[in-house]
């Protein structure tokens, strides 16, 4: 089982995450590719660096001809720019500056401080100051760019995970978070990439050392907030984190939620066989501790193999004898919308010789009170049951083939590193189908062809 480990003894940031993907064989074009897709008028910058005598890649945004600013620099900045206002005013800012400075900050200030980071993450430039995105306007970026669908889910889930830290620190709903800063496109470039590079590094499975947070303050719109930033702490609820007393902000809520995402499970470094390894670059220097992350990629053993063969899943229940079969419908689409693993219906016979429906859901344990909310909301029922399951599962990654009509995914499932299953991914197939004119059967069948056809070559 191939996997991969990252180790963040200087915390992380989005722009660290990619540099390590670079620098662990992710082509720099995909990366670059991805940016040009989003279509948001980035580009990357990537560079050779050296932290505390260890040669790492950089990558920087650039928005408009403007570069990402470590976040004390950024507030440096802007300091200076309105003292002369400041001055002028008796100490104010003008009526408009406070608004773009002050209550444009009010929905997501914490995360986008946060986003100002010392790895390099970026303030809203000054062409930006707008009222900030929401998450519909977001989703609606990322599902038009011209990536894989498992990176665009995975690109949304990242952002879904800031928006639930900001909504519960700021007391409000998901919905009415607006990501200024985190919003940015510096920033969306960041989550998107890290999530199509992820995809790219073509392993089963991502694990991540406990984090070094950093400690002292950070200074924000609002004001000063302690290390680690809110954000921060609450991505990071259940995660192993430490601190060896850097006064400074080493993981950023970005970060945290490419990990949080990302990683399936926090441990020591695994046994595993290396086959590289990859140094992301922060922006900043520490005095005898290397600002980088590092990736290190190899073959786990078996024993490793077996370990990770299972997890606890959470099921949810609920008989429906009166719910409309239309809303029905809805409900398992927007089930597996929230991050619902699985969701399916089955015809049963209730009291009173009712038919009517079990509605039963597979979820992460953490994602079982969001997704009972949405049943009690979405259909009749006045009661759903919960259990935690063990799941056995087998190793899974995505390969791809290039069939006469264009790419198509293969989902393969292996267990001790040999392979029991593969199938072509449906989507894809459906999208060639439609756009090609070509039964669906044939598009798969000329798929799983192509990858059998891969094997012997190898």
């Amino acid at each position: 089982m191939r996997i991969a480990y990252l180790e963040c003894f200087s915390g992380i940031s989005g722009d660290m995450f990619l540099g390590a993907l670079i620098d662990a064989g992710v082509p720099p074009r995909v990366l670059e590719e991805t940016v040009a897709a989003l279509g948001v008028g980035a580009r990357l910058e990537i560079s050779r660096v050296v932290r505390s005598g260890i040669s790492a890649t950089k990558v920087d945004v650039w928005v408009d001809g403007e570069k990402d600013l470590p976040r004390e620099e950024y507030w440096a900045k802007q300091n200076v720019a309105r003292a002369p206002l400041r001055q002028a005013q008796g100490g104010l800012l003008p009526a408009q500056d406070q608004h773009e400075h002050g209550h444009h900050h009010h929905e997501h200030e914490h995360s986008s401080g946060a986003e100002v980071s010392r790895a390099g993450m970026p303030a809203p430039h000054e062409h930006s100051h707008e009222h900030g995105r929401g998450l519909t306007e977001i989703r609606e970026i990322i599902s038009k760019a011209a990536i894989s669908d498992t990176a665009k889910k995975t690109a949304i889930a990242i952002f879904e995970a800031l928006g639930t830290a900001e909504a519960k620190i700021h007391a409000t709903s998901i919905e009415k978070v607006h990501f200024h800063e985190v919003g940015a496109v510096d920033a969306m470039v960041d989550i998107v990439c890290a999530a199509v590079g992820a995809e790219a590094l073509g392993v089963e499975e991502i694990m991540c050392s406990p984090l070094n947070v950093g400690g002292g303050s950070v200074q924000c719109a609002h004001g000063t907030f302690p290390v680690p930033a809110p954000a921060t702490v609450e991505l990071l609820k259940d995660a192993p984190v430490y601190s060896t007393g850097v006064q400074a902000e080493l993981v950023t809520p970005t970060g945290a939620a490419i990990v949080k995402t990302l990683a399936r499970r926090f441990a020591a470094f695994p046994e595993m066989r290396i086959e590289k390894s990859g140094y992301g670059a922060g922006s900043r220097e520490f005095p005898g501790l290397p600002n980088v992350v590092r990736l290190t990629l190899g073959e786990a053993s078996a024993t490793l193999a077996a370990k990770t063969a299972s997890d606890i899943v959470t099921v949810l229940e609920a008989n429906l004898d009166d719910l409309n079969p239309q809303v029905f419908g809805y409900v398992m689409d927007r089930l597996l919308e929230e991050g619902a693993l699985d969701a399916f219906g089955m015809p049963v016979q209730m009291k009173k010789n009712r038919p009517g429906m079990l509605l039963t859901v597979l979820c992460k344990p953490e994602d079982a009170s969001k997704l009972t909310h949405l049943i009690f909301t979405e259909t009749t029922t006045l009661g759903v049951r919960r259990r935690d399951e063990v799941r056995q599962t087998l190793a899974r990654r995505w390969e791809k083939v290039r069939t006469q009509w264009g790419e198509v995914r293969i989902k393969i499932a292996s267990m001790n590193g040999t392979v029991t299953n593969y199938a072509p991914e449906y989507e894809d197939c459906r999208r060639i189908a439609t756009e090609h004119h070509v039964p669906l059967k044939t598009v798969m069948q000329e798929a799983s062809r192509e990858y059998l056809g891969k094997g012997e070559k190898h």
